[in-house]
């Protein structure tokens, strides 16, 4: 669903933001990804879905090249950032209207879809009001079912647990399981932890721009806890 192949993102004197990273998300995964801060985990998430240009390697979403294809390639994943960029004047409703027009989708798969993530994440009755009015964790719901309108095949997330209350989180655990349930994958970055080793079945350990794990889960843990692992690797 997501192959990284060899990807490198080198900013000015020399200095690798990510290099040489590999990454393989296959249909069914919720794949995590973990490191420190400035590790590089965004650098690739923005590679990934498009925003940011890379030196080399290449990237594929369902077989189809970012760089050759990328209106095709964004056709089928939905991007989450850490901080949400919304158009404050706009309704909750207009806004993901807007977001449905430019996928292409019917009038009756976007009320479905909207009324289903909007009342599973208790934002359908608000959407009538302006954007600017909402809070960081509405704002961040809205984003979540914009993600989801089109129905995408790979959901790609930074940190989509931020603002969330524990009730939201756990509903954006259930749509991911649900998403992959139906051949969709996952790709998100986090720094919670016991999250990941929660709900992960595959992750991957970054540290200063390259790979230092990556597999399943249980095989990456071992016997240990995923935080003494993660503490072990990175310092």
């Amino acid at each position: 669903m997501l192959r990284i192949e060899h990807l490198s993102k080198c900013y000015e004197k020399g200095t690798y933001a990510v290099r040489d990273l590999s990454l393989h998300i296959e249909k069914g995964d919720v794949f995590g990804f973990i490191g420190h801060n400035g590790a590089g985990k965004t650098t690739t998430i923005k590679s990934a879905t498009g925003i940011l240009e890379f030196d080399e390697g290449e990237i594929y979403i369902d077989g189809i090249s970012i760089k050759k294809d990328p209106v095709e390639c964004k056709r089928k994943f939905a991007y989450i950032p850490d901080n949400p960029e919304l158009y404050n004047n706009m309704k909750g409703i207009k806004y993901l209207d807007f977001v449905a027009d430019i996928y292409g989708v019917s009038s009756a798969d976007r009320a479905a879809r909207v009324e289903k993530y909007g009342r599973m994440l208790e934002i359908y009755d608000d959407l009538g009001g302006v954007i600017s009015t909402y809070s960081h964790g509405m704002k961040q719901k809205l984003v979540i079912i914009s993600a989801l309108i089109h129905a995408p095949k790979l959901l790609i997330m930074d940190e989509p647990f931020v603002g969330l209350d524990p009730k939201s989180a756990h509903t954006v655990k259930e749509l991911m399981a649900e998403l992959c349930s139906e051949g969709g994958a996952v790709f998100f970055s986090t720094h919670v932890l016991d999250v990941a080793e929660k709900i992960c079945n595959k992750m991957a350990i970054i540290k200063n721009g390259e790979l230092i794990a990556s597999g399943a889960t249980a095989d990456i843990k071992g016997n240990n806890s995923l935080e003494e692992v993660f503490l072990e690797l990175t310092e």
